[in-house]
């Protein structure tokens, strides 16, 4: 640099200055005015000491001989300083650009590997309405708890808690009509109700269900009491089924094999459950898969957490639950029951064959007291005192189911706040209102939520607060049945709702202790719940967040937390059969079971109490309540109010590979026989190159262009509904999704058939649930045509994800 200095400076001493004017003060008429002349080589200009008229007189002509030698010599200086100037605007040219692709990068909104991440600085725009300035994600948060802060959370519990909400009955139509008003005096733009006409079954008082032991002759003897005449199972098959009793331990598909690897044959026998692990419905689809006469389910005390502290269930106390393997009203499958009479008369495939009914633990123990035969494995031995758990068979015993269906009106209530700038995308949220029994956990705490939410939010639009999406606020009744309400309003509007809704967020079953969280949920969530945690406090680690209390204990949060939606879930139809990404949350107990199985002891139960919760929680229920209730209104915010939606798209890429690793295990024997999964391989290939690409386009994208926002948000919001598969009919097969649902179509299914090509259906746990015919091996040409499901299922939604037909690139 000094080298450039001096030639520079030499330059400038050999310059004829063709450009410059040199200005001096002249004596004379014109005293004060400068006259120009020519710079001598030592001559500094200096600067005028005030303003005056000028006179203007040109440089020395280039053409003179001493215009001809500077010039020579200042074109030879050029020369050797033109790299160094090169060299100097390059270095300026490089740190301008570094920093403003910084200063960029740090403003960015859609940046980073998950395109979802929203910093303090987020510009939430007020609506035409508001006086007030621009709202940040930290003033809504702030505006969000201040608001939520001035309701009574524990009293509503309590109160709704108190009330009959048993579906179709008196005291839940006047529930209806109470949350109806309640609705319509906060500031929503909507509120409607929903009125379906489904088939529920409920016990027959005047012929309850019976339970005999059997003679040898086959004589009825003795009855076995059963407790409580209104414990039921809803869409037990109803009639007799007389057998020997075995014990079946949860009643998977694992432990009825079990059994017939020692021996004993559950076919046309009553198998006594425990209750946990898997549904009720499951179970007892498993039993009859295996060709058992009936289903016996009790709640067995090793499944509970145990302490002098922790209140438990009582031995006569039997736990409710419905049979139906599927959500919605069994005797429209498919359809929408607004009126049943306009549809041919048909049951879901769901519907149990064989009765089913429960007991409680006293029942259970006087049964497992008259088995016979192998001891159980260590695994399967339960608590019970003084009860040997053996295998069986023991002695016969006559079940008899008496149910009866009843068409019954239920009602949905409806409240709305309309979107500002997407008010056709619905951001859902719904808690189930029905209860058998007190139902404090299972739906009074959901509703109180529901309605303390709605409330918040009405008051944040009161003052400024105004999502870019609608609202939408929901009380579904049914829900005890199977999801029956929600169900129902899928299937009516279907063809609506997989364009329009967004996410739906269930309050069901969200405060069942305060030591665990768990979110049951799509992939597509995950990184938001991440986000969210970070912002709520814990309601029992006073200075921690949720997440920071999740994380303490194992580093990998999300293997703590996030858990597959199960069929029993409310949630499960939205994603499995709509495709809508959801979520169900709970807070949970700490269970030392190896099973992780139910921990609190009172859901489905009459001692669903709001004491027992109060109990349950030492106290906690209102701090947890407002957990639940900071999480669920965060989460509404970012999916309501951020300009692009927070959902990854990205971690779907993840779920396949986890998939195809099962997969190819396989891949050798596969080969033997001259079949291939590459074309799986390629599709989930070309799914993370759209995922990328779509990605990378977001990440250059400008965030206040409001249509190519609007265009990424759609592509981004039917991801979930990508993966249902359009080759099966959804009243065949409702739950489309080939990774949650059921059916031939799915890649569970594809992995049991598979398993076959090294064992035999009968030795295949899961076969028979998951479609494999009974004492059918491996079937080539159904492998076939499950891959091609599989395949141009994911293939599809690859290729939506791309864009447009001229943007996609299979790599077929």
């Amino acid at each position: 640099m000094e080298r450039l200095w001096g030639l520079l400076q030499g330059a400038k001493r050999l310059s004829p200055r063709p450009s410059q004017t040199i200005y001096k003060h002249v004596e004379g008429t014109q005293q004060g005015c400068p006259e120009e002349e020519e710079e001598e080589e030592e001559e500094v200009a200096k600067p005028p000491g005030h303003f005056c008229p000028m006179e203007l007189r040109g440089p020395e002509p280039l053409g003179s001989p001493a215009g001809r030698q500077n010039l020579g010599l200042w074109t030879a200086a050029g020369r050797r300083a033109a790299p160094y100037l090169v060299l100097t605007a390059l270095l300026i040219f490089t740190g301008a650009f570094l920093l403003g692709y910084v200063a960029f990068r740090g403003s960015c909104q859609a940046c980073g590997n998950d395109v979802m991440v929203v910093s303090e600085d987020v510009n939430y725009g007020p609506g035409p309405n508001s006086h007030q300035g621009t709202l940040y994600w930290s003033d809504l948060q702030a505006l969000f708890l201040r608001h939520l802060g001035e309701g009574s959370l524990e009293n509503a519990i309590r109160q709704t808690s108190l009330r009959d909400r048993v579906a179709g009955s008196a005291g839940m139509a006047a529930l209806a009509r109470d949350i109806h008003a309640a609705l319509s005096r906060q500031k929503l733009d909507h509120v409607w109700t929903d009125t379906h006409y489904v088939g529920l079954q409920y016990p027959d008082r005047a012929h309850p269900n019976t339970l005999h032991w059997v003679d040898a002759a086959g004589r009825l003897g003795e009855q076995l009491p059963l407790e409580d005449p209104d414990v039921y199972c809803p869409y037990s098959a109803t009639g007799n089924a007389t057998g020997e009793l075995v014990y079946a331990h949860y009643g998977r598909p694992e432990d009825l094999q079990h059994l017939r690897t020692r021996g004993v044959e559950p076919a046309g026998r009553l198998l006594l459950v425990r209750l946990g692990v898997i549904s009720f419905a499951q179970k007892v689809a498993s039993a009859q898969d295996f060709g058992a006469g009936g289903v016996l389910i009790y709640p067995d005390p090793a499944d509970f957490p145990q302490g002098p502290h922790k209140p438990g269930l009582s031995g006569n106390r039997a736990v409710y639950g419905h049979v139906h393997l599927g959500t919605g009203d069994p005797y429209t499958p498919g359809f929408p029951s607004f009126n049943q009479t306009q549809f041919p008369p048909v049951q879901s495939s769901g519907l149990p064959s064989i009765p089913a009914q429960p007991i409680s633990a006293d029942v259970a123990s006087l049964l497992l007291r008259k088995l016979a035969g192998a001891e159980a494995p260590q695994e399967w031995q339960g608590q019970l005192s003084g009860s040997p758990y053996r295998l069986g068979p023991g002695p016969g015993l006559h079940l008899g189911v008496n149910n009866r269906r009843a068409s019954t009106p239920i009602s949905n209530i409806f409240g709305c706040i309309e979107g500002r700038s997407e008010p056709d995308h619905y951001v859902v949220i719904g808690a189930q209102r029905d209860a058998w029994g007190p139902g404090a956990a299972k739906s009074a705490v959901g509703t109180a939520i529901l309605l303390e939410l709605v409330r918040t939010f009405s008051s944040m639009v009161s003052n400024g607060f105004q999502p870019r999406r609608s609202l939408l606020f929901i009380s579904w009744d049914g829900g005890d049945f199977g999801s029956v309400g929600s169900t129902e309003w899928l299937e009516g509007y279907l063809s609506l709702l997989h364009l329009k809704a967004v996410v739906y967020v269930s309050l069901d079953n969200a405060v069942l202790g305060d030591d665990k969280f768990h979110a049951k949920t799509s992939p597509l969530l995950i990184s938001l719940i991440e986000n969210i945690l970070k912002q709520v406090e814990s309601p029992n680690h006073s200075g921690q967040t949720l997440y920071e209390q999740v994380a303490f204990s194992n580093h990998s949060w999300d293997a703590e937390v996030i858990q597959p939606l199960p069929m029993d879930s409310s949630a499960y139809s939205f994603t499995a059969f709509a495709g809508v990404p959801a979520i169900e949350f709970s807070f949970v107990e700490h269970s030392l079971s190896p099973q992780d199985g139910q921990v609190y002891p009172f859901l489905h139960t009459k001692d669903d109490t709001y004491e027992n919760l109060h109990k349950v929680l030492r106290g906690r229920l209102p701090a947890v309540a407002q957990a639940v209730a900071q999480f669920a209104g965060q989460l509404l915010i970012r999916l309501s109010h951020d300009h692009l939606l927070p959902l990854d798209f990205g971690r779907y890429g993840d779920v396949v590979l986890r998939h195809i690793g099962s997969l190819n295990e396989f891949s050798g024997d596969l080969k033997a026989r001259g079949l291939t999964l590459q074309w799986v391989y390629s599709a989930r290939g070309d799914y993370i190159r759209a995922a990328e690409k779509l990605r990378k386009e977001i990440y250059s994208s400008e965030e206040s262009d409001e249509r190519l926002t609007r265009m990424y948000n759609v592509r981004i919001m039917r991801v979930e509904y990508y993966f249902l598969s359009q080759y099966v009919s959804p009243a065949d097969s409702p739950f489309r999704h080939i990774f949650l649902g059921r059916g031939d179509h799915t890649l569970g299914a594809l992995l049991n058939h598979v398993r076959l090509l090294r064992s035999s259906s009968s030795e295949t746990p899961g076969a028979a649930t998951s479609g494999v015919a009974p004492g059918l091996g491996f079937q080539e040409s159904r492998f076939r045509r499950q891959l091609a499901l599989l395949t141009w299922t994911l293939q599809g939604a690859a290729n939506a994800l791309s864009g447009d037909v001229w943007n996609i690139d299979n790599n077929f």
